[in-house]
């Protein structure tokens, strides 16, 4: 099964050159559309708000006033979670949540140029 998150963006030009920086491969889907291969199972659909708009009834939530989801992309260790959220914010991002440091975690995040809120999170397994 595959997992296709849909989200607005004002400017699709400026929101692939943000995820290209950060490291994601962008394919165009369409006229005012555009894939970020997270993984082989998953991409984030980005649409422009006229686009977005076209597919559903109500409107379109504002991600820079309102948090409606939270993506979290799982890193394999620390210092990915901290190359990605780093870049993220030298590419004009903005820092969101809160940090978690300490038990089983480690987590950061940021959000994107349209306010929608990502955070990068490690699991560290305990030592047996």
């Amino acid at each position: 099964m595959q997992l296709f998150v849909n989200l607005p963006v004002k400017d699709l030009d400026k929101s692939k050159e943000f995820f290209t920086g950060l490291g994601f491969t962008i394919f165009g889907m369409a006229e005012g559309m555009a894939s970020v291969v997270i993984s082989e199972e998953t991409q984030v659909m980005l649409l422009t708000e006229p686009v977005f708009a076209s597919f559903i009834a109500k409107d379109v939530a504002d991600a820079a006033t309102a948090t409606e989801a939270i993506l979290v992309l799982g890193m394999e260790n620390p210092q990915q979670v901290d190359e990605l959220v780093d870049k993220a914010l030298a590419a004009g991002a903005t820092p969101a949540g809160v940090k978690h440091e300490g038990g089983f975690r480690y987590q950061r995040g940021f959000a994107d140029l349209d306010g929608h809120h990502w955070e990068a999170l490690c699991l560290v397994q305990p030592a047996s």
